[in-house]
């Protein structure tokens, strides 16, 4: 059983949300961790939100080959970060620093992961990550060791028992109870495994915004700049709170995954559009709660079919799409504080895991 030292290494924003409840329930088990992040958008400011102790691993590079180089001054930040903290235990989303210099170090480590589409970069971490956790809808076998949850990694956060969401974030989006208003996300397409996938046009975002501005509020979040007509409708939320604008919102739509796989988990009605697709955005989609379309004006054509519908409907679904789920949070402090033990129970009897 692991007790100790567990450095968890975050790539993206939404990982803190991932890895937080996590945090917090293995500090009060006595557990000491330690976060390493990138500058990267808005993760080290979430990390200090949540008082969560982190290194910086520096600002990450754009562009392939800066991007390439790159690996080599996060693998030498994160080998001193290890020296120094000791951990006899390493948690990430199969980050190539994370993975290369706990197995040089020999330190185990648990790797995460729900993107079926990084193939390079999987063939780059995978035969060194010594147990790899993903949902049973995740599509590929990753060989020794892969341990599938009934779950998906936004459970981690927005499971019921995780997450409840706070009123109060309609009156700092001057929203009315009851009002309807959308939130559209989207993304840079500047990450490694969006090479040669596309989404939405600028002329499909502004024809979406002013047809659905006739039926419900629009409130925008983007990686990158926006037409300066957009401008207006840009959300001004604090980033921790988004999860309660997406709560109380009528309807996700945009670009980004993470966000249309929140927003269904919230019981909320996702358009998703972009040329990529996971196992759990399909799985998703097959219960009714996400929508994805490569043809933009498809998928304004059923966000407005879906605008005049009943909410609660996605609602409905949500309950019985988590009828068979469990807590992944508590699953997860399980796993890690009776690890390897517990990897080796889970190969021979997978439904133990229902005791969460």
């Amino acid at each position: 059983m692991y007790s100790g030292k567990i450095i968890i290494d975050i790539g993206h924003p939404a990982q803190v949300h991932q890895f937080k409840n996590i945090y917090w329930e293995l500090k009060e088990k006595g557990y000491e961790i330690l976060f390493t992040a990138k500058r990267k958008e808005i993760t080290q400011y979430l990390l200090r939100q949540y008082n969560l102790q982190f290194e910086s691993m520096g600002q990450p590079r754009k562009g392939l080959v800066k991007k390439i180089l790159y690996i080599h001054t996060s693998c030498f930040r994160f080998y001193k970060i290890v020296k120094q903290f000791k951990p006899n235990l390493v948690l990430s989303r199969f980050s190539f620093h994370a993975t290369w210099v706990s197995s040089l170090l020999k330190i185990p480590h648990i790797g995460f992961t729900d993107t079926e589409h990084v193939i390079l970069a999987d063939k780059l971490t995978v035969p060194f990550v010594n147990t790899k956790l993903t949902a049973y809808s995740y599509q590929k076998d990753l060989g020794k060791n892969h341990i599938r949850y009934s779950g998906n990694i936004e459970m981690f956060y927005l499971h019921p028992k995780r997450f409840k969401p706070d009123k109060t974030i309609l009156k700092h989006l001057g929203v009315n109870d009851g009002e309807k208003y959308i939130i559209m996300r989207f993304i840079a397409w500047d990450a490694h495994h969006d090479i040669g996938q596309n989404g939405l046009t600028v002329d499909m975002k502004i024809k979406a915004v002013k047809q659905m501005a006739k039926l419900a509020k629009i409130f925008i979040t983007s990686e990158k700049d926006i037409p300066s007509e957009l401008e207006q409708y840009r959300i001004n939320v604090p980033p921790e709170k988004i999860h309660d604008a997406l709560y109380f919102s009528s309807m996700y739509f945009g670009e980004g995954a993470t966000m249309a796989s929140e927003s269904a988990l919230l019981g909320v009605p996702a358009v998703y559009i972009n040329s990529l697709t996971a196992g759990s955005i399909e799985e998703l989609q097959e219960n009714k709660l996400l929508y994805r379309f490569m043809d933009g004006k498809e998928a304004i054509g059923k966000a407005i079919e879906l605008l005049k519908q009943d909410k609660e409907v996605n609602k409905l679904n949500l309950k019985k799409f988590l009828n068979d789920k469990i807590d992944v949070t508590a699953f997860i402090v399980w796993f890690i504080q009776n690890y390897p033990e517990s990897r080796d129970l889970l190969k021979s009897n997978p439904s133990y895991q229902e005791k969460f």
